[in-house]
Order: C-alpha cells, then sequence, then structure tokens
C-alpha cells in the first residue's frame, strides 16, 4: 500500500471511528494484553464482516439475474408492451419488484446483523485516547531509539523526519507506481510542505508545492500556495528558516542521559572491576538446596540481578491472576494519585492469599533480602504489563516528599525494591540508572533488587532509575516494595552518619 497509504488508512480508520457511538475509555494502548484483547474484537468484526458478503453476495447474485432478464427485455425489439403479458410483467415489476429491489428487507437483515456485530464490540473498541496514545508511542520510540505520526498534532518536528521518509521511498519505488502510490506521493508532498511551511522553511515547501504540482498540475490550492511562498521569499519574510526544535513534551531534565542508557545495556567497562557472580543462601535454611543465583551488577547504588528467581509456570500463574484486574497506572502527585504520559502501563495487586505461588514467591523473596514482608511492613505485589511504547521515565521508587501517599502505610519510606521480569521483549524495556550511568536489560525470570535508602534513612539519589521503552515485545514485571518499619533489626542503621 505504500508508506503514506498507510497512514492514509489510520486517517480513515480515524474517521469512520469518529462516526461511532463514543466507547468506553477502554485504555487499550496502555497495556500490550489490551492491544491483544483489540485483536480478538476485530477478529470478530472480520467473522461478522464474512457473513455480511457471504449473504451479500448470494442476494447481489439474484439481484444481477433480476438486472439482466429486465435488460434482456429492453434490448428484444419484439418484446412489445402491446402485448397483455409482457405489459403485465412490466407494471407487476415496477408495483413489487423494483420496490422490493431498492428496499430490500434481506439487504435491511444484512445490514442490520453487521451493525449487532459492532454494538457487540464497541466497549472494546480504542477511543481518541487510544489513537493517540498510540501516536505518542511511536514519537517516542523514534525519540529514545533513534527511529527514522504527528501532522495532525501540530508536531512538525517529528512529521517531517516520518514525511520525509515517506517521500524518499516513494521516489525510490518510481516506475513501479499504481494509482494509489501515486496518490499518496501527493498527500505526502502537501503535508511536508506544509509542515516545512510551518517550522518557516519557505524555500523548501516551494520546492516541494513545485513537485506536487508535476503531478497534479490542475490543483488550484496549490497553486496558490506556490504564489504565496513565493512572495514571501520576495519580500524576504520567509529568507531564514528556523531551526526544528523538539517539542517539551517530558518532564525531563536528564532527556540525553536517558535515551542514551536505554540504547545501550549493561554496565560501562571500567565499573566490572568489583563485580561478580555467586551462589548466595543470604543464611536462610529456605535458600539451602537452591541457592540464589546472584550477579552483583552494582556496587553503589547496590543493584543485583537474581537470575532464575522464578519459573515459567510461576510467571504464567502471575500473570494470568493480575490479567483480568490491570488498570491504567498511576504516580504521586503531591498527595494524590494520577494517570501521567511518563508511565504508560497497566498494574494489578495481588495478595499473598490469591493464590499459592504468590505466597511461595513471597517466602522467597523474604529469604533472599532477610526483610520482613508482612503487611504493612511491604506493600502487595504488584503486577504491570507495559502498553505500546510502554516506558515509565526516571523517577525515584521511594517518597522524596513526607506528604506522600507513600507514608499512608504509616510503615516509613520505600527501603528497597525487587522487580521480577515476568517475560522478555524482542528489543527495548531495559532498566536504566540515570545518575548511575548504567542499564539493565530485560531478562526472563530473573529479579532486580536495589536500596532505595542509605542506612541513614536518606534517599539514595543514584537510585533514579526508568524503564525504558519496549520496542517490540511484551513486557511484564511484578514489584515488591519493602518498607522501613519492621526493618530495624534486620538492616540496621551504621555508626557513620553519611552512610
Amino acid at each position: 500500500m505504500g508508506a503514506l497509504g498507510a497512514l492514509g488508512a489510520l486517517g480513515v480508520l480515524g474517521a469512520l471511528l469518529a462516526l461511532l457511538p463514543p466507547p468506553a475509555p477502554a485504555e487499550t494502548f496502555s497495556a500490550m494484553l489490551s492491544v491483544r484483547g483489540a485483536l480478538g474484537a476485530e477478529r470478530r468484526l472480520l467473522r461478522r464482516l464474512r457473513s455480511y458478503l457471504r449473504d451479500e453476495s448470494s442476494r447481489l447474485r439474484l439481484l444481477r439475474r433480476f438486472y439482466e432478464k429486465v435488460q434482456a427485455l429492453h434490448q428484444d425489439p419484439e418484446a412489445s408492451v402491446d402485448n397483455p403479458l409482457l405489459a403485465f410483467g412490466l407494471i407487476k415489476r415496477l408495483h413489487l419488484d423494483w420496490p422490493n429491489v431498492i428496499y430490500s428487507d434481506e439487504a435491511t437483515r444484512n445490514t442490520q446483523a453487521l451493525h449487532a456485530g459492532l454494538r457487540e464490540v464497541e466497549q472494546e473498541l480504542p477511543g481518541a485516547e487510544d489513537l493517540e496514545g498510540a501516536a505518542r508511542a511511536l514519537m517516542r520510540l523514534q525519540d529514545v531509539y533513534a527511529l527514522s505520526v504527528a501532522y495532525d498534532t501540530g508536531d512538525y518536528y517529528h512529521s517531517i523526519a516520518w514525511l520525509e521518509e515517506a517521500v524518499s521511498l516513494f521516489r525510490l519505488s518510481y516506475g513501479s507506481w499504481n494509482l494509489e502510490d501515486r496518490s499518496s506521493l501527493e498527500d505526502a508532498l502537501d503535508h511536508l510542505a506544509f509542515s516545512y511551511f510551518m517550522a518557516g522553511n519557505i524555500s523548501h515547501a516551494l520546492s516541494l508545492s513545485r513537485e506536487f504540482l508535476r503531478y497534479d498540475p490542475r490543483n488550484q490550492r496549490v497553486s496558490r500556495n506556490v504564489a504565496k511562498y513565493k512572495k514571501l521569499l520576495e519580500t524576504g519574510t520567509g529568507a531564514s528558516a528556523r531551526p526544528l526544535q523538539r517539542p517539551n513534551s517530558t518532564r525531563l531534565q536528564s532527556r540525553d542521559a536517558y535515551e542514551e542508557l536505554c540504547h545501550t545495556s549493561g554496565v560501562p567497562p571500567h565499573q566490572l572491576l568489583h563485580l561478580g557472580c555467586s551462589y548466595e543462601t543470604n543464611g536462610s535454611p529456605f535458600l539451602l538446596l537452591q541457592p540464589a543465583k546472584k550477579e552483583m551488577v552494582r556496587i553503589q547504588p547496590h543493584v543485583a540481578l537474581y537470575h532464575d528467581f522464578i519459573t515459567d509456570a510461576e510467571a504464567e500463574t502471575i500473570k494470568g491472576l493480575a490479567g483480568p484486574w490491570l488498570q491504567r497506572s498511576v504516580v504521586a502527585s503531591g498527595e494524590k494519585q494520577q494517570k501521567a504520559e511518563y508511565r504508560i502501563s497497566k498494574s494489578a495487586w495481588l495478595k499473598d492469599t490469591a493464590d499459592p505461588v504468590v505466597r511461595a514467591l513471597e517466602r522467597r523473596m523474604a529469604a533472599l533480602t532477610g526483610l520482613d514482608l508482612r503487611p504493612p511492613y511491604a506493600e502487595h505485589l504488584q503486577v504491570v504489563n507495559y502498553g505500546l511504547g510502554g516506558h515509565y521515565e526516571p523517577h525515584f521508587d521511594h517518597a522524596t516528599s513526607t506528604k506522600s501517599p507513600l507514608y499512608r502505610m504509616k510503615s516509613g519510606n520505600r527501603i528497597a525494591t525487587i522487580m521480577i521480569y515476568l517475560s522478555a521483549v524482542e528489543a527495548g524495556g531495559s532498566t536504566a540508572f540515570i545518575y548511575a550511568n548504567f542499564s539493565v536489560p530485560v531478562v526472563k525470570n530473573a529479579a532486580l533488587f536495589w536500596w532505595n535508602l542509605r542506612r541513614n534513612g536518606n534517599g539514595d539519589g543514584d537510585t533514579l532509575h526508568a524503564g525504558c521503552p519496549v520496542l517490540a515485545g511484551d513486557k511484564w514485571v511484578a514489584n515488591k516494595w519493602i518498607h522501613e518499619h519492621g526493618q530495624e533489626f534486620r538492616r540496621p542503621c551504621s555508626a557513620d552518619p553519611q552512610d
């Protein structure tokens, strides 16, 4: 279909969805489980459409036979209405047959069946927020991973890159176009010219508009644009192009470091000297027969990766338990919690009473850390499924203000984090520690552990971390946040007040 043909199809889809009754806020884009659910809705629509096409094909075959029969009568020079039988047939057709053709009950039933199929799934259809969220996800992936659709949102910084690529592909395939490709090239040139005009590059907008007129010389609107651009250049208004500025769509002050860490994974070579791997029991009888496989990722902050911490079966059980309860993830904002563009995922909370697998996992985490994970000393297990381009921009797990909702548990701040990777991903999704300058790739069934607080109770600034956007794949994690209270004798304060 071509690059712009695909974008045009998205536009047509958006226009069709706009005609439908507003669906419930399905939040499809914010979790891949929901995206797969939308795929199921489309499969059901396809089955309805297949039935509709089959029934309509049968009806249209009968309609064609009616047409051919009547057409043959009109072309037969001997078929005269002077014949009483033919005259009767004419009157009958006009009184009964033609109204049935035009106001076909069968056609109405077929259409109603298709409409009924749509009504069955309309609560599962993506809404405007999903479409916008999906577009923003593509732009996020373009930014973070330097990939090469933002025109409708007025984001010409991103739209120019996409449209330039589309135009380039059409030019390379010149000579093997079909009519649809030619139309799509014209659309691309038109949108790209306007994007450059809005970005202040009048001369390039003029050049692209002239190229457009080579394919459609009678287009009056583009001809007027050419005249307008020429006049602007002659008067000097468009003599200098403004440099394209990237939209300030993020709260990040350390965007470059964050994106660089998402490109790479692992620890810089000079930091590997004091790191290593070991089998750990942490003095717990629970781990004697099957010690934890510990990989020390970083000394400061203390970050360790425990390989094969859970089994495939356990991971699937946890995902299955959480799936029906997934809701859009929220972030702390002052004393409240709210949705945010810088965290795109859905999450659910599982108590240890939810399933024996969760209870066993809780015991294993307690043995591994030596900490008290009983409520209220730790939060319930949070299971997270990331969405299209799902990410969580740099943040601290511990509260940085005493007004944070975290303190409602009356058990102090978050002293430590355990994050378990429940799935593998094809690309992206690393956990990047911004100030510490390293990242940890997704390792299926492994658990990542770090201390959020120093022994003096202050937050460790080096634990600023982010979940990099998922470029390809379905990322699931389980988080366990452990609080200060209950750990006084398990992780006592140091004699050094700076520690």
